[in-house]
């Protein structure tokens, strides 16, 4: 579906669980800082909002998207945390070079997460133009941001579920 007359940044906030023991991570990108920090933003206070401490939040930043995959293992592999966030804007120019750095950090926190079975959340902007990274970090559409912290959560909450031991009797789970 296309973001097109959709505020990203809609969710039923009645099935978000209490963030209390949680604890996350979030890289933030510098390049194209206004539109990645206000991402961030709407990131840690969509956390907040949900009840995660402000203590059990890290923050790394980076110099660009591209440096995100690897920031985002550093972190992980420094700290426990249920969820890492990244957040990063790409905006499409003369070249091709959007792609290169897209696919590039995409496939890199796709395999983080598949090898270390962590939620690493692809909170990323794919532009063609400066005016489409405003409306979607904090604009017209809402903010990214609050939609890569709400998917971080249901992850982390569907790692915890899935972690538990489940209760048998016989072959069947009850």
């Amino acid at each position: 579906m296309s973001s097109a007359n959709q505020n990203l940044s809609s969710y039923d906030e009645t099935t978000i669980p209490s963030l209390e023991d949680f604890k996350f991570g979030i890289v933030v990108a510098d390049w194209n800082e206004k539109i990645t920090h206000a991402l961030y933003e709407g990131c840690y206070d969509t956390f907040i909002k949900h009840g995660a401490k402000a203590e059990n939040i890290d923050t790394v930043q980076v110099p660009g998207t591209f440096e995100l995959p690897t920031a985002a293992r550093m972190l992980s592999q420094s700290k426990k945390l249920d969820a890492i966030v990244c957040i990063g804007c790409v905006i499409k120019g003369g070249t091709s070079h959007n792609e290169y750095i897209n696919q590039s950090v995409a496939m890199g926190l796709q395999q983080l997460g598949i090898a270390t079975g962590k939620p690493f959340i692809f909170g990323v902007l794919t532009p063609n133009d400066m005016q489409q990274a405003l409306d979607r970090a904090g604009g017209k559409y809402g903010n990214k941001g609050v939609e890569a912290a709400v998917t971080a959560i249901r992850m982390a909450e569907l790692k915890k579920d899935l972690d538990e031991p489940a209760h048998t009797i016989g072959f069947g789970k009850v």
